[in-house]
């Protein structure tokens, strides 16, 4: 990862100052407790030097020989390259990323076992397409199977694999569109596991970047399978159809797709250092096309942006006020880290801004959500995050929720004269 790089901090206020009560103010000195660091206003940001730094050039993406592509980083979710990212298309073998998530959804629930048989019917033995070649009435470990189904793209090992987990391929194209949906993948509906032509089965690049995201960062354990460049099973070895994982070492996965309608197809992920990149690129004319084009959009993302981890999970960004609890602060973070892709060479101007929500109250659960930070570039919003509560806070005893009223009535009342 490049060295992490904590954009300046503001927290939001809004008090002006107008008339002031000594009096007032006296009475509030002798139950006030510490000014919340929320209601406090920031201190003055130290001004830069006007000394103008040399920024990288960004030239506009690359056009593709494709119809639809789209770049997107992996950690952060941002997309730095696309066209018609949305059109629905025929996904072919691209299908199998969904089947092979669902398989390894399974697996990291424990509801299968790598070493589970499943027995071969005569439908997966004959589905026509690319196979692994396993025959009818065999019993295959389902780790042999998720290696077919990834490295040579079987649709016999799909077949297989939908029926030991739904009954059916019909059952299990119902559950692959569950997920799609519970994923955001909104352009996207599947009839089958495979990805054999049907006009009701269709996807699109960004849900299949989507996807892929959640494949590599949801299951990473699994994610070393997509690399492997051969497979043998029955003692016909077969190589990966993702001819760029020769060409690039920095490329570990995901997937080829190819019909006469969907044209070929590649979604390819590549990590140099800590960033990580998926390109998917759909309808090209030939392997060597999808392969190139790939290759276009990786080398312009890893050449012109970075991705900085600016917070970590749990990291206590702020502490908050809150009335009537067993304790006076409540810690804020996030739960999860915080990823953020930026053009070369501009990340000092990076802020962020922490929105609290006025008047927490007990009790307050850990995660519950208490505000937003959102984080720009210069003038560009580049990411928001909810802001959630890293602790609990119980309810106090009554004469600890005494005193906070007491102390909160005139923390409103002078709030008033700060409008």
């Amino acid at each position: 990862m490049h060295p992490k790089r904590l954009p300046s901090m503001k927290v939001s206020c809004s008090f002006s100052f107008r008339r002031l009560m000594p009096a007032l103010l006296v009475c509030w000195s002798l139950v006030a407790a510490p000014t919340q660091a929320q209601e406090a206003s920031p201190s003055p940001q130290p001004q830069p030097q006007a000394q103008p730094q040399p920024q990288t050039m960004i030239p506009a993406p690359p056009r593709l020989a494709a119809t639809s592509w789209i770049l997107m980083d992996a950690g952060s979710g941002r997309v730095i390259a696309q066209h018609n990212p949305d059109e629905r298309l025929p996904p072919a073998s691209l299908t199998k990323l969904m089947t092979a998530y669902l398989v390894e959804r399974e697996l990291n629930k424990g509801n299968i076992s790598p070493d589970d048989l499943v027995p071969v019917s005569e439908k997966a033995w004959r589905t026509g397409g690319s196979k692994m070649f396993i025959e009818v009435g065999d019993r295959v470990p389902v780790s042999e199977l998720l290696h077919g189904i990834i490295i040579v793209s079987g649709n016999d090992a799909s077949v297989a694999m939908a029926e030991y987990l739904a009954g059916g391929t019909e059952p299990f194209a119902d559950i692959m569109n569950q997920h799609a949906a519970r994923l955001g993948m909104e352009n996207t509906h599947f009839v089958n596991p495979t990805g054999l032509p049907h006009d009701n089965h269709y996807s699109s690049a960004r849900d299949l970047a989507l996807l892929s995201r959640h494949i590599i960062n949801d299951y990473p354990k699994h994610y070393s399978m997509y690399r492997q460049k051969h497979f043998t099973y029955g003692g016909i070895d077969q190589p990966n159809r993702n001819s760029l994982l020769w060409r690039d070492s920095s490329v570990d996965g995901l997937k080829t797709g190819w019909t006469e309608a969907a044209g070929y197809c590649l979604v390819s992920s590549a990590k140099r250092e800590d960033m990580r990149l998926i390109s998917v690129v759909m309808g090209t004319d030939s392997a060597e096309a999808r392969v190139q084009e790939s290759q276009k959009l990786l080398s312009y993302g890893f050449r012109y942006f970075e991705t900085l981890r600016l917070y970590d999970k749990g990291a206590v960004l702020n502490t908050s006020r809150v009335w009537g609890g067993d304790k006076n602060e409540l810690k804020i973070g996030v739960d999860e880290n915080v990823f953020m892709t930026v053009p070369r060479d501009r990340n000092e101007e990076l802020t962020a801004k922490l929105d609290i929500r006025q008047d927490l109250t007990a009790p307050i659960a850990a995660g519950d959500t208490v505000g937003t930070m959102e984080v720009r570039l210069g003038d560009e919003v580049v990411g928001k995050r909810d802001l959630l509560a890293l602790e609990d806070v119980e309810e106090g005893g009554f004469f600890k929720r005494l005193i906070d009223k007491i102390h909160r009535f005139f923390s409103n009342l002078v709030g008033g004269l700060f409008d």
